[in-house]
């Protein structure tokens, strides 16, 4: 049983995994009820954000959208829908009925599985459908742009199925949880520039509770909350204390109140450990934590205590909107590190949790299952890359962004938030650097790749803790349990740096600086608004699939991280934080390596952000992070 079915202080969560509230206006609004059974709606028309969202789909309840886009006939394409869905209802013309809408101050009809209409609140149309002249002549929708359409509506796509024409047929749910984009930031009293990167909203909070409840309390057995899923990090009940923890500290003294209730929490999980992997005894500044499992609060007492902590969030924003307190810098940037480092803890915590998937940990509720078999048959038809690499350079890069924290406190600066791009102290200052020409190849290497090397060096490299051998056969971790290598053969392989090092020395190459690939980044690999695999679209990798002659070469490199062979190290004028004491200087220890990019579980705000960098030591094997090959000039 998870946490979330167990537990009493979960309110938020289960709130929102029935369906969303659709009462929006009589020109958005679907006129249909919400059954209990499965409902499949078929969309047809070029439909609007605010009518997909406003749709009556339950979340986790097996209801689907399929919407077609293009021009071509659907017939062929709802046969393969019910392979994927395993349900033949769906080619019989008799089980559809029709409703009729309005979207967009349009009429418009749509279809939908039921086996009662009496309690449409409007009459079903006369009409039947007509499966076998079924055909849809309407714009053809790039990937992007169907992908941030879905975002748009709280909808994700499970599956895309093309045809031989331009027709697509979408597969969709309404996940419990999602990011919204970007670019759809709003004006606010807070942010009336719309800046994505400055204070977090309220509503940019509950959504990230959504999805940090979703994994602690959803795919945590209660079995497992005193189990370490790895040895070099802590127990699953460190982590649910640690994230309120370290809100409540640095709002309390930011605010100068007392801390919150039981203050001994501030003992057990002010910070987390990341031991040396070679000696383990080797560790920073940490909190000291019971070593006696009934010596550690319930998970009552620390769930009563994230409610408190969020309640003085919300409480301190709420005095912000409303000017009873004034904004500075200097709360704008506690907010924003208290966002983000819970942001970068969902997905520790997730590799972490991914060791024991199908031995324990749960998959995400509410979250369809992938479509393995009919995805990993999509993959193998990617076009590979026109050429195996890509020269670039030379050139003078701009690295980072000017954000040194120290200027919070001076009175120019104070009140300059609006404008403001936060981040971390290892991403500032601004700098110039010179890249010399070099040549790196377009994609992170791939498992099938990995794996053909890995049998080449007869143990002399590392199985990567990514995979794992069943019954003879090797497999890949997923958060679902593991799948076959067949299936995972084209996403990037996520190992420790030194052994994907051993990969490239093998091809006569190396990893990429951070500057090397930096450039790379900028110039070929999408966003999230342009299809990249971040932000919990999928809860995988997928193939990479830049290199190529449609869109500039332009493409995704999956959803992972990459190792680049700098070391973290202090740089010109950089100024370590005082909120966070040892954030990155603690790590400046010739171990740990940077990695940019983004991986599939990286909230948007952090994956699209191009000055983040993460680090890890260069023997950890467990965090989602690939590398892809590099070569001298």
């Amino acid at each position: 049983m998870s946490l979330l079915s167990a537990s009493s202080s979960s309110g938020s969560l289960s709130s929102r995994s029935s369906s969303p509230s659709f009462a929006g206006s009589a020109s958005t609004t679907p006129s249909t009820p919400i059954h209990s059974t499965p409902t499949v709606f078929l969309i047809t028309h070029p439909a609007s954000a605010p009518f997909l969202k406003a749709l009556p789909v339950c979340t986790g309840s097996g209801d689907r959208v399929l919407i077609l886009t293009g021009a071509g006939l659907a017939k062929p394409l709802l046969a393969q829908a019910s392979e994927v869905l395993a349900d033949a209802s769906l080619l019989d013309s008799a089980k559809w009925e029709s409703v009729k809408a309005v979207d967009d101050n349009e009429n418009v009809v749509f279809w939908r599985t039921s086996s009662d209409i009496s309690s449409f609140a409007s009459p079903p149309h006369d009409s039947l459908l007509y499966l076998d002249k079924l055909s849809i002549n309407t714009k053809e929708v790039s990937e992007a742009s169907a992908l941030n359409l879905f975002s748009n509506s709280n909808l994700r796509a499970l599956i895309s199925l093309p045809s031989s024409s331009s027709l697509t047929l979408h597969i969709l749910e309404r996940p419990p949880f999602s990011f919204p984009l970007l670019s759809q930031t709003p004006s606010t009293v807070l942010n009336p520039n719309a800046n994505a990167y400055t204070i977090p909203s309220s509503s940019c909070f509950r959504d990230l509770w959504s999805a940090w409840d979703l994994v602690t309390l959803g795919m945590i057995p209660q079995s497992m909350l005193h189990q370490k899923p790895i040895d070099l990090r802590h127990k699953p009940l460190f982590y649910i204390g640690h994230l309120p923890t370290f809100n409540a500290l640095l709002l309390t003294k930011l605010l100068r109140v007392p801390m919150v209730e039981p203050r001994n929490f501030g003992v057990i999980f002010e910070r987390g450990i990341d031991p040396h992997v070679d000696d383990p005894d080797h560790c920073h500044s940490h909190s000291e934590v019971p070593e006696k499992d009934e010596d550690w609060p319930h998970l009552g007492q620390v769930l009563a205590f994230r409610d408190r902590v969020r309640a003085l969030v919300m409480k301190t924003l709420g005095e912000l909107e409303d000017g009873t307190r004034v904004l500075t810098r200097r709360i704008a940037r506690t907010l924003v590190m208290m966002h983000e480092h819970e942001g970068f803890h969902i997905e520790t915590l997730l590799y972490m949790l991914i060791q024991r998937a199908g031995t324990g940990t749960l998959p995400p509720p509410g979250f369809a299952a992938p479509a393995w078999a009919h995805l990993s048959t999509q993959w193998d038809t990617i076009p590979a890359p026109t050429t195996s690499s890509v020269t670039l350079g030379p050139c003078t890069l701009e690295m980072g962004h000017d954000d040194q924290e120290p200027q919070d406190l001076l009175s120019e600066f104070e009140g300059d938030v609006a404008g403001h791009e936060f981040g971390w102290d290892n991403e500032s200052p601004k700098r110039s650097v010179v890249v010399r020409k070099f040549r790196v190849e377009w994609r992170p290497i791939s498992n099938g790749e990995f794996l053909a090397f890995w049998k080449k060096m007869d143990g002399k490299v590392d199985m990567p803790a990514s995979w794992v051998e069943e019954e003879r056969e090797m497999k890949v971790r997923t958060l679902y349990g593991p799948v076959s290598m067949e299936y995972a053969q084209h996403w990037p392989c996520l190992t420790a740096y030194d052994d994907l090092l051993a990969y490239a020395r093998s091809k006569g190459g190396r990893l990429p600086t951070e500057s090397e690939l930096r450039l790379f980044l900028d110039t070929y690999q999408v966003g999230h608004e342009e299809g990249s695999n971040t932000g919990f679209r999928n809860w995988h990798p997928l193939p990479a699939t830049a290199g190529t002659d449609s869109n500039g070469g332009k493409g995704s490199n999956g959803g992972v991280w990459e190792w680049t062979s700098t070391l973290l190290d202090t740089h010109e004028d950089f100024q370590g934080t005082s909120i966070f004491p040892g954030y990155s200087s603690d790590f400046f220890d010739t171990k740990h390596h940077v990695v940019i990019g983004a991986s599939y579980a990286t909230i948007p705000r952090i994956a699209d952000r191009r000055t983040v960098r993460n680090f890890y030591q260069h023997n950890y094997p467990y965090p989602w992070v690939g590398a892809r090959v590099a070569f001298d000039v």
